[in-house]
């Protein structure tokens, strides 16, 4: 798909960026108050110079797919290191190459901030996006382990 736009996003662009966010499986709001409490994460995480967020458009100005990336300082390493948190592609655009752009636009940021890898996790039933990432070139490297805290 030729005619895919990355950009870093914008304030305008925080209510599809929640809209993808739960496509992906994130928690929804329960409440107004919780809607609001999400725009203002959003916002936070745009302001904060060691993160971004890039969101692909099509032709008609249509958000279809973003990635959220944080550069980490490491103890052991002078370089940084690119963790991306999601990438998600709107379901009725996948397998049209947004990802790969998407990860493309991520190479190319990492490379600017001489980061020294890049990390990404993703969940165990996710298979078809684990067959997309080996494509790309990414190998498995480790195993995530998580211990909710939410009471």
């Amino acid at each position: 798909m030729n005619n895919v736009v990355i950009r870093v996003s914008t304030r305008k662009d925080i209510p599809i960026i929640l809209g993808l966010l739960y496509e992906l499986g994130r928690p929804k709001p329960k409440t107004d108050g919780n809607v609001e409490e999400f725009r203002k994460l959003v916002r936070k995480y745009v302001k904060d110079s060691d993160k971004t967020i890039l969101v692909a458009e099509i032709d008609d100005m249509k958000i279809v797919g973003m990635v959220s990336v944080m550069f980490l300082p490491r103890l052991n390493r002078s370089e940084l290191e690119m963790y991306i948190p999601e990438l998600i592609v709107h379901e009725k655009y996948q397998n049209q190459g947004i990802g790969k752009k998407l990860i493309n636009s991520c190479l190319t940021l990492a490379q600017e901030k001489k980061c020294h890898r890049i990390r990404l996790e993703s969940g165990n039933q996710r298979k078809d996006s684990h067959k997309f990432y080996k494509h790309l070139g990414f190998e498995q490297s480790a195993v995530s382990f998580t211990k909710n805290l939410d009471t």
